[in-house]
C-alpha cells in the first residue's frame, strides 16, 4: 500500500514522524465533526435516540477490533478516567502487593500509586535489565516471575508507551489468570495501530484514550471492562448509564439499576454530538485498512532507518521485540541532543524525545523518504 497522506491535511513540506504524541486528524473526521457542529445548531431536531445511537454503533466499532462485546465497552473522558474506573474496583485483601512496570506513563503510576497508599499496600515497579542484548525477554520474564497469588493487579501499556518495548500480553494475562490477579492494560498506544484480542490475552480491563492511533479526537477514551468488573462502582453517576435512561419522560423515576455490561463505567454526557462521530471516522478508516496492514506499512517504511542506525552504532531493539509503528532510537550519551534537536525542527521533522531515546512513531501518512532525510540528519551527528 502506498501512503495514505491524501486523507489527512498536513503540510506537504511536513514530516510527522510523531503518532505516537497525537495523530493528525483525517478529512473524515474533521467533516464529521463539523456535521456535529452543524446539528446542535438546532436542538429543537435531537430526538433522545440521538443521545443513543451513534455512542452504540462507535461502541460496536471498537469492540470489533479488539474482540470484545459491544456491551463491554464504555466510553471515558481520558485514558486515566478509564483507568481510576477499573484500578478503584479492584478489592484488597492483607498481603496483597499491586504490579507495574518501570516509567509507566504518569496516569497508570498514579491511579495505581493512589490504590496502594489507600489499601498500604507496596507498589512494585518492574524494570528490564540494563544491558541491551536480550533486554526485552527478560524484562517480559521478570514480569511473570513477580506475579503470584499475593498480586492484587497488573497494571501496564500494551507497549513501553517510550520505545515501543513488545510486552508478552498473552503470557502475562494468563499468569494473571492462574493466580486471581487483575490484568489491566493501557492500549493508548497499542489499539488502532497493533491488533488487540482481550479474550486471547485474557485482559480484564483495557483502557484507550482516542487522539493516537485510532486517530479520534483530543479528550476522549473508549474502554473495556470484562467480567471482573461487571458489578463495580463507577467513579461518577451518570443518568445517561441507568435502565430507563431512553425514556426521558420518566427520568425522575430513579432506576437504580445499570444498563447491562460496562456501560455504568461511561461518563456523563458520553454522547459527544461532535466528538463521537469524529471518532467513529477514526474508526472506520483503521478497519478499512486493517491494523494488520497498519503494522506491516510502518515495518516497510522504517526497515532501511533502522538498518542504518544499527549500522552506526545505536541501539534499537530487535524487531520481533518492539512494535513498528512505535520505536526508540537510543542515543549515544556524547551527542549534543539539542542541537540534533533544533536541527530536526529546521528540516520540518517532528519526533519525540522520550528519556533518553528519540521515539520514531510513523503511520500511513509517511513514506520512506522522510526516513531517509532523518538518516541523513542523524548520521551528520554522529
Amino acid at each position: 500500500m502506498e501512503s495514505q497522506r491524501h486523507l489527512f491535511q498536513l503540510p506537504s513540506d511536513l514530516h510527522y514522524i510523531n503518532g505516537a504524541y497525537m495523530s493528525p486528524l483525517l478529512r473524515t473526521s474533521e467533516e464529521a465533526g463539523i456535521v456535529g457542529i452543524a446539528r446542535k445548531r438546532n436542538p429543537a431536531l435531537l430526538e433522545p435516540r440521538h443521545f443513543f445511537e451513534d455512542v452504540e454503533r462507535t461502541k460496536k466499532k471498537f469492540a470489533e477490533l479488539i474482540n470484545a462485546r459491544q456491551m463491554d465497552i464504555a466510553i471515558n473522558p481520558a485514558a486515566s478516567y478509564g483507568l481510576m474506573n477499573a484500578i478503584q474496583n479492584v478489592p484488597f485483601k492483607h498481603g496483597q502487593h499491586a504490579i507495574i512496570v518501570s516509567e509507566e506513563f504518569p496516569s497508570g503510576h498514579f491511579a495505581l500509586q493512589r490504590w496502594c497508599k489507600e489499601n498500604n499496600a507496596p507498589l512494585h515497579a518492574i524494570g528490564p535489565v540494563a544491558e541491551t542484548d536480550g533486554r526485552t525477554q527478560t524484562w517480559n520474564q521478570r514480569i511473570l516471575e513477580s506475579i503470584s497469588i499475593d498480586t492484587a493487579m497488573v497494571v501496564m501499556s500494551a507497549i513501553h508507551w517510550m520505545d515501543g518495548t513488545k510486552f508478552d500480553l498473552e503470557a502475562i494475562g494468563n499468569r494473571c489468570a492462574e493466580t486471581n490477579t487483575f490484568f489491566i492494560v493501557d492500549g493508548s498506544q497499542t489499539v488502532g495501530a497493533l491488533p488487540m484480542d482481550v479474550s486471547q490475552y485474557k485482559i480484564d480491563a483495557l483502557i484507550c484514550a482516542t487522539y493516537k492511533w485510532l486517530l479520534g479526537p483530543y479528550s476522549m477514551g473508549i474502554a473495556y471492562y470484562g467480567e471482573q468488573f461487571a458489578k463495580g462502582i463507577p467513579i461518577e453517576e451518570s443518568w445517561m448509564n441507568r435502565s430507563n435512561a431512553m425514556d426521558f419522560s420518566n427520568l425522575t423515576v430513579y432506576d437504580e439499576s445499570y444498563k447491562p455490561g460496562a456501560a455504568r463505567y461511561s461518563t456523563g454526557e458520553a454522547t459527544h454530538l461532535i466528538q463521537m462521530p469524529m471518532l467513529e471516522a477514526g474508526l472506520d478508516q483503521i478497519r478499512s485498512w486493517g491494523v494488520e496492514v497498519i503494522q506491516a506499512y510502518c515495518k516497510n517504511i522504517t526497515s532501511s532507518f533502522v538498518t542504518s542506525m544499527r549500522e552506526l552504532g545505536l541501539f534499537v531493539e530487535r524487531d520481533d521485540q518492539r512494535a513498528f509503528h512505535l520505536f526508540g532510537l537510543r542515543l549515544p550519551d556524547h551527542l549534543d541532543t539539542r542541537a540534533l534537536l533544533a536541527e530536526l525542527k529546521s528540516n520540518k521533522i517532528v519526533l519525540s524525545l522520550r528519556g533518553n531515546s528519540i521515539r520514531v512513531s510513523p503511520n500511513m501518512y509517511n513514506d520512506e523518504s522522510e526516513l531517509k532525510l532523518l538518516t541523513q540528519i542523524i548520521s551528520n551527528y554522529l
